[in-house]
């Protein structure tokens, strides 16, 4: 990618994996999984939430090849999911809401990227503003990692405004429509090249990609190893 932050303007970030150490979180939560039994006193009971949660994370990445988005997402995503769990969308909603939502947030801020805060006061300083768009929502993690207050807009791929998950490019779209600038002024930040920087792709926006191996292809991305190294990105 050549002269990656020519004319940046802004910073869009990914927020699983990109503000925060995605993986050691991940071990940390199967880990208190493997203690429900205990917890409920019942193998069975665990085991339902063991199937759903995992129900629940294939059908969402199945959801997203819809190519148009999808006006009722919110809600598509809990009644594939309990069909394949063979539980009720309303009981499959609760499991995820306590188990991805919810319970990690107590252990969220000791992931915090390294150097997450310094980078937001150089952007701050020069000027350059900073926004947040997941496919999941993001407002109790951002407060949860002591960065609540650092982001505007915060945008979710299950917003009205959005009903889409990447790579589809339309969560990308709306916070340019909000900034009022063009996909050309703004550096999507991510840890997933084949969802991350696909939507920058479709939203004909330039990409960063965190942690990404060093044996894959970088045509339409940066590599970059820390969060510090997007100064140097941007000039």
């Amino acid at each position: 990618m050549s002269s990656p932050g020519a004319g940046i303007k802004a910073l869009l970030f990914d927020l699983d994996g990109t503000l925060y150490r995605q993986r050691p979180l991940r071990l940390r939560m199967v880990a208190s999984l493997a203690t429900l039994p205990l917890e409920l006193r019942s193998l069975r009971e665990a085991q339902g939430t063991w199937g759903a949660i995992q129900s629940f994370r294939r059908v969402r990445e199945s959801l997203r090849s819809l190519g148009d988005g999808c006006a009722t997402l919110a809600q598509e995503q809990y009644t594939r999911a309990a069909q394949v769990a063979k539980t009720s969308p309303d009981e499959l909603e609760r499991i995820v809401v306590e188990w991805l939502h919810e319970r990690p947030l107590r252990h969220l801020r000791r992931y915090r990227q390294p150097g997450a805060i310094e980078l937001l006061d150089r952007l701050s300083a020069a000027g350059i503003r900073a926004g947040v768009f997941s496919d999941y929502p993001a407002v109790a993690k951002l407060e949860a990692l002591g960065l609540g207050d650092r982001f505007d807009p915060i945008l979710a791929a299950t917003d009205e405004s959005i009903h889409a998950f990447k790579p589809h490019p339309a969560g990308l779209l709306e916070a340019c429509r909000i900034w009022g600038l063009s996909p050309s002024e703004v550096l999507y930040v991510g840890d997933r090249p084949e969802v991350d920087a696909a939507a920058a792709t479709a939203a004909g926006m330039r990409c960063a990609i965190i942690g990404a191996s060093r044996t894959g292809s970088t045509s339409t991305y940066r590599r970059i190893d820390r969060l510090e190294e997007l100064v140097d990105v941007i000039g």
